[in-house]
């Protein structure tokens, strides 16, 4: 037999004083309505971003939801050292988004299918010829098209963003340009909507 657990808990007798508002220096510097102010402010972009670079609504709220935990975790941290924490998070949404792709594209077997169907509703735009091209682009070409096209940084933020050369942010985005040209052309010529 299970032993009864307790419904309620005794806190223990504290000052009225205890209790008093905080200052409005102390509460700006308290580091969790900072978080919090930063993720009410960034979360439209933040998951704008995660849907351009993991192609469904669904898997991009993962994705800010898990770097989102991680950052707040550490975030005086995060906002001492790098002073710019939207390119912080972007960078580590980036590295999250490559490294579950790396990890999801080996093949997991499992020994029982589950119990409980799963309800799955179409993403809208899953058969337009832009996403299924976006898709089909490689992790790094696809967060910079996305840092450039849809979030409006320039290749300067975009380096920083992504922690790589700024030489690189262009031939990233001419690589995934031409791309994107010839499979929208393609389809394009299918349709013949020339």
């Amino acid at each position: 037999m299970a032993a009864a657990v307790p419904t309620t808990v005794a806190l223990p007798a504290v000052a009225d004083t205890d209790w008093a508002e905080p200052s409005t220096a102390a509460r700006r510097d308290t580091p969790g309505e900072d978080f919090a102010e930063f993720v009410r402010a960034a979360l439209p972009g933040l998951l704008r971003y995660g849907h351009a670079l993991a192609g469904n609504p669904h898997d991009a709220a993962d994705l800010v939801q898990g770097v989102l935990e991680r950052i707040g975790a550490r975030w005086t941290t995060v906002v001492r050292r790098t002073g710019d924490p939207l390119a912080y998070t972007r960078r580590a949404m980036a590295n999250a988004h490559v490294s579950r792709w790396r990890r999801t594209r080996r093949e997991n077997l499992v020994a029982d299918l589950p119990d409980t169907s799963v309800v799955w509703q179409p993403d809208r735009f899953a058969d337009e010829p832009l996403w299924q091209a976006m898709r089909a682009l490689p992790p790094r070409q696809r967060a910079v098209i996305v840092l450039r096209y849809y979030e409006d940084l320039s290749e300067a933020e975009i380096a920083r963003t992504l922690g790589i050369a700024q030489g690189t942010v262009k031939s990233q985005a001419n690589k995934a340009m031409a791309t994107l040209r010839t499979r929208l052309g393609a389809v394009a010529e299918g349709r013949g909507d020339r």
